[in-house]
């Protein structure tokens, strides 16, 4: 899954912030938050914003301990929301998100970090995901999933290490947006100047289940089309 080199973080490593928002994710969080226990990368913090659960998301949470921190919101805010309440509490130099129902290999935050190090022009660095079908999910809804066969470039949270420097020239992610609310982040950090890449390397497993957020915020499918349109706007300004 790997094309770049493994890296062994120096001894005077910088601190990455992971953010995992998670709502209703008492089936996929655990794996979730192992697999960024098990990166071979150090020094990290793992802060979990539970956006108020009603499942038993927050049992499987406690049973990790001071290992993860927990911040539990009194109300559902969405991705956007739960995210930028992550975010204002990372101390890292680094800050990586993961959804709750996806997974990482163990050398993702190793071999970007070692990237970014080599390469201080870059802002924020992306990488592949591979789509699977949650082994949960019924064989009828496996046949009407659409998964992709092959890993593809994704610029999307859980590909993504960023700068922290980065959210205090862009700005945090827009709650308003209820999905899609990271390309309209990524839109702001282009115009803003900012520069990413994409790794060759598969960095995120990306979960097909029943309640994956496209599926559940269709109502909220407008909100693509005024990302693009705000986005474009952008650019008609700055020419």
């Amino acid at each position: 899954m790997t094309a770049s080199p493994a890296a062994t973080p120096p001894a005077d490593a910088p601190l990455i912030s992971v953010v995992i928002p998670a709502y209703n994710a008492e089936q996929y969080v655990k794996e979730a938050a192992e697999s960024v226990l098990a990166q071979t990368y150090r020094p990290l913090e793992i802060i979990c914003v539970d956006d108020a659960s009603t499942d038993g998301t927050a049992d499987v949470l406690a049973s990790f301990g001071e290992r993860v921190r927990v911040i539990r919101r009194a109300e559902n805010g969405g991705g956007a929301a739960a995210r930028n309440d992550g975010l204002a509490l990372a101390r890292g130099e680094y800050v990586a998100f993961l959804d709750a129902d996806d997974f990482w290999p163990p050398e993702k935050l190793a071999v970007q970090e070692a990237y970014l190090r080599a390469h201080p022009a870059v802002d924020a660095l992306f990488a592949h995901m591979r789509c699977f079908l949650s082994p949960d999910l019924p064989e009828e809804e496996q046949r009407r999933r659409f998964c992709p066969p092959a890993p593809m470039p994704a610029q999307v949270p859980g590909t993504a290490l960023i700068r922290r420097a980065v959210f205090d020239k862009v700005g945090a992610f827009d709650p308003q947006w209820r999905v899609g609310e990271f390309i309209d982040w990524v839109a702001r950090a282009r115009a803003a100047g900012c520069v990413d890449e994409t790794l060759p390397d598969v960095f995120l497993m990306r979960r097909i289940h029943a309640t994956n957020t496209g599926i559940t915020g269709r109502a909220s499918r407008g909100d693509y089309a005024a990302i693009l349109k705000a986005a474009l706007d952008r650019k008609r300004r700055a020419a």
